[in-house]
Parts: C-alpha cells; structure tokens; sequence
C-alpha cells in the first residue's frame, strides 16, 4: 500500500494499523485507529434503529483486533432493548489480550428501561465505575472518561475518579465534552490522559480547536467523537458542499470520504486519536486503512479552510 492508494483490503488494514502510528495514553501505548463500541447497540440514539446482528457485532470485535486495533472506547451506558456494548466485548475478546486498552466513561446515567436520569452526583460514581467492571469483566479500568454533562465546574466528579484511581479500580483517567477551563481544573486534582471531545471537519467551535492546541503541548492524547459523522453527528452525515470537497480528495487518493476524514482527523496532530464506529466488517477495514492515507500540504490546506468556515 502507498499513501497514494488505500485499499479496503485487509492486509493492507493490518499495516495501515501500524502505518498509522501510536500514542500513550499515560502509559499505555495505542494504534491511532482505534474502534468506537457505540454502534454494536443501535444508532447511537441507543434504543433507535437496529442493533447490529450479535455474531457480526462479535466478528467485528475479534477482527479489529486482528487487524491490530488495539483501542476500544466504550460505556456502560451503551445499551438497548437487545444490545450492550460492554457485555459484546467481554463476549467478543474476553481473556483480553496483551496490550488491549478499553476506554470507558462515565457520567450519564440511564435506567434499565433506557431513559436518561439525572447526570451521576460525584458520590454515584464508584457505582458506575463498578458496573463497567463487572460488564467487562475486568478487576480494573484502563482509562475512565468523566464526561461533563454540563456543569460548570468538574472538580468533586474528577475528585471523587482521582480516589477510585487511588484504590487501584482505575489506571488513567480522562475528561470528555470539557471546555479549556475544565482540562485545567481536572489536572489540579490528578493526571489526565485524554481528551475525548466532537471534534471533526464540519464542526467548528474554538474552545475545542484551543484543547486540540493545549493537549498536543501537553502531550495528552485528544480523542475526537463522531469525526466522520458530519454536521448530523450521531445521526447524519456531512453536508453536500463538504461532501463535493471531501469526494474530490478521496478520488484523488482511491479513497472513500470517511478515510478521508479519519486521514485529516489523524494530521491534525501526533497526539490525535481516531475511534471511528461500526458494526460493518467491510466499514471496519476500510477506517483501519485509513491509517496508512497521507493527505498532501495542499488537501489539508483545503479541507483546513473548509473547517475553519464552518460555524
């Protein structure tokens, strides 16, 4: 494969893992294409749509690790009527292998009937950290995400992960959804590895290109959601005018738009983490290539300006 040319082939997927580089999450080394679990339940409204088939979801599982993806980016709050992520995982790669890394995060809660409740007060916390333990199967958590669902400081809900990561429940930790000023106020109270915020090239907002900014100085990882959803997010897809300028540069490379959209997700920085979702083998090959697709000065120029206007 050359940087000229991306195949769906997988193979060459294999490679494009490698192709693609790595980053630590403290220290836990990672490919830059990992996998987004979201998908296995549904859409990502989680009790929308239609679940991924279970033994495609499984094989989808098990093949992006063969491909050598070997981050997961997960919830427990992943779940519908037929589906949950987590469970899919333990089922799909449990024994874990060597140098696996699974993602998680915590702060939203729904109930078992899928309805959202009021975001987890600082003292609900353990409770969500321990549900994913038991979901995965693990005796602890590589990375937690505390996911900010919109208050204005994050210090108690960081504060009381600091005290988990202190008993040995979790390793690293990270924040999600935060704005500059929260990044700030996290690494007061501990470590933080990772960044997981929307970030993509139809979604414009400076505080999160100041973060992307801020954890390339600072040598933490900045993992974008739905970076190849468009301006739809969770449910659509990109614009028409992106999709003319973003076709044109995957026809110049063999490449689909998505690849081209993981490819200038990936060059925006070293420290930039890619976790695209999906419950189609083909689509899984296909995001993992990605990873070996080097975008000219001139393209990302392009597609740059293209993110710059959008509002």
């Amino acid at each position: 494969m050359t940087s000229e040319t991306i195949t769906a082939d997988a193979a060459d997927a294999a490679d494009a893992a490698d192709a693609a580089g790595t980053w630590e999450l403290g220290d836990l080394p990672v490919h830059r294409i990992g996998l987004g679990a979201m998908w296995r339940t549904g859409s990502a409204a989680f009790h929308l749509g239609t679940p991924s088939d279970r033994t495609r979801s499984i094989a989808v599982l098990r093949r992006a690790v063969e491909l050598g993806v070997n981050h997961i980016d997960t919830a427990a709050f992943y779940f519908s009527a037929r589906r949950s992520a987590n469970e899919l995982i333990n089922s799909a790669l449990s024994p874990y292998p060597d140098g696996l890394v699974v993602v998680t995060k915590v702060g939203p809660f729904r109930n078992c009937s899928g309805e959202w409740g009021p975001s987890a007060r600082p003292d609900d916390l353990r409770g969500h950290v321990e549900e994913n333990l038991r979901q995965l199967g693990r005796d602890h958590l590589d990375v937690v995400n505390l996911r900010r669902m919109g208050q204005d400081s994050i210090a108690e809900h960081f504060g009381a992960l600091a005290e988990l990561r202190e008993e040995g429940l979790i390793r690293h930790l990270g924040v999600s959804d935060v704005e500059p000023r929260h990044l700030e106020e996290a690494r007061a109270i501990a470590p933080v590895v990772c960044v997981q915020n929307r970030f993509g090239l139809d979604l414009h907002d400076p505080g999160t290109d100041e973060l992307l900014r801020v954890c390339g100085e600072e040598g933490i990882a900045f993992v974008p959601f739905f970076a190849i959803a468009g301006e739809g997010g969770s449910q659509g897809a990109a614009d028409g005018a992106h999709d003319e300028e973003v076709a044109a540069v995957a026809k110049a490379h063999e490449a689909t738009p998505a690849q081209v959209r993981i490819a200038w997700t990936l060059q925006q920085g070293p420290h930039v983490l890619a976790i695209p979702g999906t419950g189609n083998p083909d689509h899984l090959v296909e995001n993992v290539a990605a990873g070996a697709l080097r975008l000219t000065d001139e393209e990302m120029a392009r597609l740059d300006a293209l993110h710059a206007g959008t509002d």
